[in-house]
């Protein structure tokens, strides 16, 4: 058994499979990590891009190399000293199952039916497919309707496709129905694969998807590690703010968004915050604040998609429908963690009262019933309480309210503009040793490099306002989207008149300003993609090119520093050098191997990359965690940290932050002391010790790298 050093994150597809993932493994140990980290690897809908749609718990997914290539692969991967970490998908799987189609047919009698959290109406669960006026189809002892199949007759209920179903689902994606792990046998049914590799010493760790659906999170975290082991565990949750991952989870911590915003964070000049507000807000007509545009995504998402979710909980609690809507609008958590049958936690309380302040009167009964009442009142609002944060959130107000998209992160506040230097070491002195940290994931809004691009954007308002207004003079479509189109441009060049339109088709569908993904308009789409077209077309590099030290400079800072503060890195596939991708489906693309640098930047980054992995693995887990401070007029443009077992501290890390207003005057008489002894940098040989001028250290490169060279 062994906990990861570094993890390196792979998509398996269907092109992508173990194979191609055991044939990579000499360029990953070279790279310097110690991990493989896999996307799903259970049986799921045969052309799916993604996997976390299984559809057969029973089985490796053949598309893959099925079971036999799994073992192929952890043996290559072994014999270049690489192990195994697996995506996990405890709340749900799809729809098309052999489980779920007993259910349909024998109904609340089928062994299944203990399998899903389903609302059963006259015996019959509702199944929202009907489009079109076409009438299903009956074919022996199946029905048809499309591409849908269903056992006829059966115990269900065709309904409009806009319709909420009859069981709990992945936020709106009926088509994932959630399982209820919370039951043992359907808990060790969903897991004997995953409990098989880990037997045989085939996985060594797990990455659990979205927690905070099940019934019972710490409940399910305790019962897999006790049959797991101590197998390094994180958890997908998103933490907002200054929230923090509950101390009695049975888990090392969790996949890093908390980190990613904090270090990302750290590259925002919050003297930009003004004037890039009052850019977006003349250029799209949005409010100056963010929390009412917030307030009311979240009421638009309850009203178009949790109709049903929102009936279901109205009825476990005897409450208003209305009511509900208005406490879920407000809570500002994912989730508060009240387990029936123990007493409310202080902190819930209050995160669940206080959301009620902002609310009518009317909430106070159902407050009541979510903290103090039956297990399906407590355990429902907490199960829904996510999906209106994530498609409220995530998907709604971060496409509605964006001055300065590289904020508009999973889990960030996009009104939140810099962290200084002491919060991000107050922050890492409370981090667990073997927590997740990372960059860029499959789930991100922009990749790590788009983003350091953007954080430009915060240290010279005026020249982006002026470019913007110039490319707008020659091309508009919607004030709504046009601003969010010209950032993303803009740190995405050069991208393809295609990509391009696909990300403002998600962005315009997400922001659900105009149009959205259940009322699409045919010529609002056309007008788009005609100006997708005029826009890449326009001299947009220019303005990329002029920008490029600094987000070169951001870029590396937050590689170094993400890549050696505490916590396990994460390298998100072919991020080891520049990747300008933007949301899913895009950052999901292929990647090829091994990753060659063409550009200065790409070099710097891969150098970065593969001297901090490699260093990580010989400094070891948990090595202490020691801030150092600049001294001189420059001070706030460095973030400074050693790690190492005092007194001797064997690394450290330095990077440069705020990277224009310090090209304006240089290091000056800047200088940071060195923990005792001598050092060498890793990315440029050199020797330094004492009291070094920080214009001589960062020289050659705006980060540095250093390792002890005690002779």
């Amino acid at each position: 058994m062994s906990r990861p050093a570094s993890t390196y994150r792979v998509q398996l597809t269907p092109d992508f499979g173990f194979a191609e993932v055991a044939a990579i493994a000499g360029y990953l140990r070279d790279l310097g990590v110690s991990h493989v980290y896999l996307s799903p690897v259970l049986q799921s809908v045969p052309e799916s891009r993604h996997g976390y749609d299984v559809t057969d718990h029973s089985r490796i997914r053949e598309e893959f190399g099925g079971a036999n290539g799994f073992r192929e692969m952890a043996q290559q991967l072994a014999a270049h000293d690489l192990g195994i970490v697996v995506d996990i998908v405890p709340n749900h799987m799809n729809t098309v199952n052999a489980q779920f189609w007993s259910v349909l047919a024998e109904g609340p009698a089928s062994p299944y039916a203990h399998w899903f959290d389903i609302e059963w109406v006259d015996g019959k669960v509702a199944l929202p497919v009907i489009g079109d006026d076409v009438e299903p189809v009956v074919d022996g002892d199946v029905l048809r309707y499309h591409e849908h199949a269903f056992p006829y007759p059966g115990h269900y209920r065709l309904v409009d496709w806009r319709e909420g179903p009859g069981y709990r689902r992945f936020f709106d994606v009926s088509s994932l129905i959630g399982l209820r792990v919370e039951d043992p046998s359907v808990f060790f049914a969903t897991h004997e694969v995953i409990f098989w590799l880990l037997d045989e010493g085939l996985v060594d760790g797990l990455r659990v998807d979205h927690p905070d659906g099940l019934a019972d999170p710490r409940g399910y975290l305790e019962r897999l590690r006790t049959r797991a082991g101590e197998r390094w565990t994180v958890v997908e949750k998103i933490l907002i703010g200054p929230e923090r991952l509950p101390s009695d989870w049975a888990c090392d911590g969790t996949t890093g968004y908390d980190v990613l915003n904090r270090v990302n964070g750290l590259f925002v000049d919050p003297s930009g915050k003004d004037p890039l507000i009052q850019i977006f807000t003349d250029m799209t007509g949005q409010p100056a604040e963010y929390r009412p545009v917030m307030a009311q995504a979240k009421r638009d998402v309850l009203d178009l998609f949790f109709g049903a979710e929102v009936d279901r909980l109205a009825r476990a609690t005897a409450c208003d429908p209305a009511a509900v809507r208005e406490l879920l609008a407000a809570m500002p958590v994912y989730r508060a963690y009240v387990v029936p049958g123990e007493p409310a936690p202080p902190e819930s309380v209050e995160i669940v009262e206080m959301a009620a302040e902002s609310c009518s009167p009317a909430v106070q009964p159902l407050v009541r019933q979510v903290l103090y009442g039956s297990p399906e009142s407590i355990v429902r609002f907490q199960q829904t309480c996510g999906p209106v944060m994530a498609k409220g959130v995530e998907d709604t107000a971060l496409y509605r309210w964006f001055p300065l998209a590289c904020l508009n992160e999973v889990g960030g506040e996009p009104d939140a503009f810099g962290v200084s230097v002491e919060e991000f070491h107050d922050f890492c002195a409370e981090m667990s040793p073997y927590t997740m940290t990372t960059l860029s994931t499959h789930d991100t809004k922009r990749s790590e490099d788009v983003r350091a691009r953007l954080s430009v954007l915060s240290e010279m308002p005026g020249e982006w306002a002026a470019a913007v207004a110039e490319w707008s003079a020659q091309v508009s479509f919607d004030p709504h989207l046009d601003y969010l189109a010209w950032q993303n441009l803009m740190a995405a060049w050069p991208i393809s008149a295609e990509r391009f339109t696909d990300f403002l088709l998600k962005a315009a569908r997400e922001a659900k300003t105009a149009i959205s993904w259940v009322h699409p308009d045919p010529g609002y789409e056309r007008r788009l993609r005609a100006f997708a077209e005029a826009a890449v077309r326009l001299p947009i590099g220019g303005f990329t090119e002029r920008i490029e030290p600094y987000a070169m400079s951001n870029s590396l800072g937050a590689k170094l520093v993400q890549l050696m503060m505490p916590g396990v890195p994460d390298v998100y596939q072919g991020n080891e050098i520049t990747d300008f991708s933007l949301v899913d489906p895009d950052n999901r693309r292929p990647v090829s191997y091994p990753r060659k640098p063409e550009t200065a930047w790409d070099s710097a980054k891969l150098l970065v990359t593969t001297q901090a992995l490699r260093l990580r693995r010989r400094l070891g887990g948990a090595a202490p965690y020691t801030p150092l401070g600049a001294e001189g007029e420059r001070a706030e443009h460095v973030i400074a940290f050693a790690r190492g077992e005092r007194p001797q501290a064997v690394a450290v890390a330095v990077a440069t932050r705020l990277p224009v207003r310090l090209a304006a005057t240089g290091w000056g008489t800047t200088t940071l002391t060195l923990p005792p002894g001598a050092w060498r940098d890793l990315l440029t040989g050199a020797l330094v010790s004492g009291r070094t001028p920080l214009a001589h250290l960062l020289g050659q490169y705006p980060v540095a790298l250093l390792e002890r060279h005690d002779l």
